[in-house]
């Protein structure tokens, strides 16, 4: 099938909406010519066709949907290039995403942007934090993830100098202040902090659902084919660049020890099913 969200993304002087296959590349291309799209508007997975031509494709047969289940139908057909490979800024998705979670907080979204954003982060990035996130829709479709998990994704790694334990107790802490001066309930403060010291040992007790779904999301990456994997090492190695290759290969495989020792891996059944087996292969092929 063909899809297309609103027009809600802005440029040109006017707004975008984008047009996606399920199914192949190949069906997209198709409609899009017949639908007079130019060829210039493709960008790996999607063409970005302008409002005015919004009415028209809808009437052609593409099957209108929101924003987040667009992005749902273009992650689970297996088409969705990764947000490293597409080379764009991601601060227009992240920002679609903030406004889901917190909307009207400008300064602490783009306060968040520049963290994540420091040049010495490799893996641990903006586009960690979109994948994340990513996951996170992917575990809980057709539900919305909850917001306290959703935040604490936001601030997992928002403090990052390689130091594990410390890094997630501050992150914690930036959470704490900064969403209480935000407004947000205590309730809800303590949990997304909560939430962000569990990601040092991805370790929830076996009914903390939103410790869970959290877990999981970050440790999605685990469970990529090969070459998405690939990728991953390479630039977890570069975040560690300031340690030796003897000291980083003796902690790597601690690392990974630990996590095939680990039982469970993923602690949600989506998560099991969509990541275990690619993720067990992955860490063994690393360790050997």
């Amino acid at each position: 099938m063909i899809y297309v969200d609103p027009p809600l993304w802005p440029a040109h002087g006017t707004h975008f909406s984008h047009l996606i296959s399920d199914t192949s590349i190949e069906e997209l291309h198709a409609f899009a010519v017949d639908a007079g799209i130019p060829e210039r508007a493709f960008d790996g997975d999607h063409y970005d066709v302008a409002e005015a031509r919004y009415g028209a494709l809808v009437a052609a047969g593409a099957i209108p949907v929101e924003g987040r289940i667009l992005v749902r139908k273009l992650i689970a057909s297996g088409l969705r290039i990764p947000a490293r490979r597409r080379g764009k800024a991601l601060k227009v998705p992240l920002l679609n995403r903030w406004n889901r979670a917190l909307p009207g907080r400008d300064a602490l979204f783009l306060d968040l942007m520049d963290r994540w954003g420091e040049e010495h982060r490799k893996y641990h990035g903006r586009t960690h934090l979109l994948a994340v996130l990513e996951a996170l829709d992917v575990l809980t479709d057709p539900a919305d993830p909850p917001r306290t998990v959703l935040l604490a994704a936001w601030f997992h790694d928002a403090v990052y100098r390689g130091i594990a334990g410390q890094d997630e107790e501050e992150s914690a802490r930036l959470a704490e202040d900064t969403l209480i001066r935000a407004g947000l309930p205590y309730a809800e403060v303590d949990e997304v902090a909560r939430l962000v010291r569990l990601t040092a040992d991805h370790r929830p007790v076996p009914d903390d659902a939103a410790g869970a779904l959290l877990s999981d999301a970050d440790l999605s990456v685990l469970g990529g084919d090969p070459e998405a994997y690939a990728r991953y090492l390479a630039a977890v190695r570069e975040d560690f660049a300031h340690i030796g290759d003897d000291d980083f290969a003796a902690g790597r495989t601690a690392v990974v020890r630990q996590l095939l020792q680990q039982e469970p891996l993923f602690h949600t059944s989506r998560g099991r099913e969509l990541w275990l087996a690619a993720a067990r292969r992955n860490l063994r092929g690393e360790l050997a």
